[in-house]
């Protein structure tokens, strides 16, 4: 977490032990929820180790994966997170995984006394938009066989953590698909 906050170049040192000091280790268990639907999010999640699935219900039965997250990662349900409102989402450990969790309270707290939490916040917000837009993009308008190999190089241990239908959910296509590229490769 002290890397992932250096790379900024906002904070000094003693900012960055400060606001590590708010962070508790927590261990999330394979299958078990950072957050589940219908909750508020209260915290900010920093992931040390491990991985987790973001995914939402698209109807009673579907579930929809659009996220997976690795370390070196912040995670939260974010809208909620903004709004207060309750989330959509669930976030759940692929296998057990390790964050340290920073209280929503503390975050905003810095953010409203000081300007560097508010550009750094700024930065994050930027950043998760850009992401989203890629996201978007590439559902539309690229083949699975080119979403499934940037998947693939971009995280090759996915395929040893995640199963194959939540990845087939990510990259918007079938099992039996996904079955026919992971064949072709």
């Amino acid at each position: 977490m002290q890397a992932f906050l250096e790379q900024f170049r906002i904070f000094t040192q003693e900012e960055i032990s400060d606001f590590l000091a708010i962070g508790k280790k927590r261990l999330i268990k394979k299958n078990e929820f950072f957050i589940r639907e219908g909750m508020i999010a209260k915290e900010v999640g920093f992931v040390l180790s491990g991985a987790l699935r973001s995914f939402y219900f698209s109807t009673v039965s579907d579930e929809v994966t659009y996220c997976f997250t690795f370390p070196d990662t912040l995670i939260s349900a974010y809208s909620s997170y903004i709004t207060g409102h309750p989330t959509p989402e669930n976030i759940q450990a692929l296998i057990d995984t390790e964050m340290l969790v920073f209280p929503a309270d503390a975050i905003k707290q810095l953010v409203d006394a000081d300007t560097k939490w508010l550009r750094f916040s700024k930065i994050l917000a930027e950043l998760q938009y850009i992401e989203m837009e890629k996201r978007i993009l590439t559902l539309q308008i690229e083949p699975a066989e080119v979403k499934y190999a940037r998947l693939v190089n971009e995280h090759p241990e996915i395929l040893q953590m995640v199963p194959l239908q939540y990845i087939a959910s990510y990259l918007g296509i079938s099992q039996r698909h996904l079955s026919r590229l992971r064949q072709k490769k």
